[in-house]
């Protein structure tokens, strides 16, 4: 087994609060296609199988007895790859001891309680509350990156870097949404990517301001905003970048409204160092868009008093951002134990926790002009004297604007994994 795979396991030995109870974390098994055909899904292991393994193995499970000590009491259980699966799919006998030895494992041990990670196994009685616990402990034993997962982030930072700098030579009006994400993602095999890491965005025009909004045939027209959020991924390590370009020349407003959400990026990746909670960089982000909206007339009075109304989450409707790593949004939450904020404006948080070096965050504001926000009656009402609706009604059909990168958290100040590719319109 490889060292860092050791280190992980030693670590979580020590931070799950198992007692005497036994640890289960299984793989999971493929799901086959709902026509009925011989196929399935391309299979993912669990993350957190993943991440004590490091392999994608149907069918795997580890186990941990805290009685035969942090090293000593790891066990990787896996099936025998068959022969058609040999000639099939080409799969290999992967490292750990056969899958049938996990039914006399267990029966010794069979007074003690379970808890059940990864995906569950059948016949496996878990405790609830145990699980539960332990799900908690083993995601925020996950946060802090070690350095093969760091090394994994910047190889992937470069693939997607590399997707990016070919989508900037292609950024026209006559161009569709579809061929750029055709182009896009083709860089990133280029560059070394296995895969996407989530389904890539590219909206033009009116549909930069769709938060998830899959790639159409709509062509981009001269003066569309396009909005892109995508990255690459290597061996399940995910980048998630957004960029927001203008086919041509930008108008005044569009440099405007860049120029904040850009301001405000950057004070809030200044602000991601050890110990900060991350509500508070949340907060001061909503408080910095919202400051420029007023400053741009978009908005009208004092900025700390309509965040505190919430008035910015009509421009700013989600959190700034998340934790990255075996995939988008991995190992977000809360702290073991903590409650979330029960504040409205804190509800679309991802993450409610003190930064730690070793941490891995997107920092991504935005500010778009989305219809079913902007056209809701009862928020017309209850913001009638926060916002320069007039100037609005021209500006329904423009879009939006988001910047994200992946800042890795460190004691020496945030290192953005993602600097490579150029923020400028």
């Amino acid at each position: 087994m490889s060292s860092h795979l050791a280190a992980r396991r030693a670590r979580l030995a020590a931070a799950l609060p198992l007692g005497d109870a036994l640890l289960l974390v299984g793989a999971g098994e493929p799901i086959p296609l709902p026509e009925g055909t011989d196929q399935t899904y391309p299979f993912r292991a669990h993350a957190e199988y993943f991440y004590l393994t490091d392999i994608e193995c149907p069918g795997g499970v580890v186990v941990f007895d805290p009685r035969d000590g942090a090293s000593d009491g790891w066990i990787s259980f896996v099936p025998e790859v068959t022969e058609a699966e040999r000639v099939w799919e080409g799969r290999t006998q992967p490292p750990g001891e056969p899958i049938g030895g996990l039914e006399s494992w267990l029966a010794s041990r069979r007074e003690r309680p379970v808890a059940m990670l990864g995906e569950p196994l059948r016949g496996v009685q878990a405790d609830t509350a145990l699980t539960t616990q332990v799900r908690d402990y083993f995601r925020h034993a996950r946060r802090p990156k070690d350095t093969v997962e760091i090394e994994r982030l910047k190889r992937t930072a470069a693939a997607t870097a590399a997707g990016y700098a070919k989508l900037k030579e292609l950024i026209r009006p006559g161009v569709s949404e579809r061929a750029l994400q055709i182009e896009l993602e083709a860089e990133f095999f280029r560059g070394g990517a296995t895969r996407t890491g989530y389904g890539s965005i590219v909206g033009a025009g009116s549909n930069a301001a769709v938060l998830h909004f899959e790639p159409s045939a709509r062509v981009v027209k001269q003066g569309d905003f396009v909005l892109v959020d995508a990255g690459a991924e290597i061996d399940r390590y995910v980048i998630d970048v957004t960029r927001t370009f203008v086919a041509g020349e930008p108008s005044a407003f569009q440099r405007d409204l860049y120029d904040v959400v850009l301001s405000a990026q950057k004070l809030a990746i200044e602000r991601c160092v050890p110990g900060v909670e991350w509500r508070d960089v949340h907060l001061a982000a909503a408080l910095d868009l919202t400051a420029g909206l007023v400053a741009i007339g978009v908005m009208r009075g004092d900025p700390a008093s309509l965040v505190e109304r919430e008035a910015h989450t009509l421009f700013f409707p989600h959190g700034l951002g998340h934790m990255l790593g075996l995939g988008v949004r991995d190992a977000s939450g809360t702290l073991p134990g903590r409650a979330k904020d029960p504040r409205s404006a804190l509800r679309t948080l991802r993450m409610d926790l003190p930064l730690e070096s070793g941490y891995v965050v997107t920092v991504e504001p935005g500010v778009y002009f989305i219809p079913p926000l902007l056209n809701d009656p009862q928020r017309r009402e209850r913001f009638r004297d926060c916002v320069n609706w007039e100037l609005v009604e021209q500006h329904l059909d423009l879009g939006g604007v988001r910047i994200e990168d992946n800042i890795l958290v460190t004691d020496h100040g945030p290192e953005n994994l993602t600097a490579a590719i150029p923020k400028t319109l």
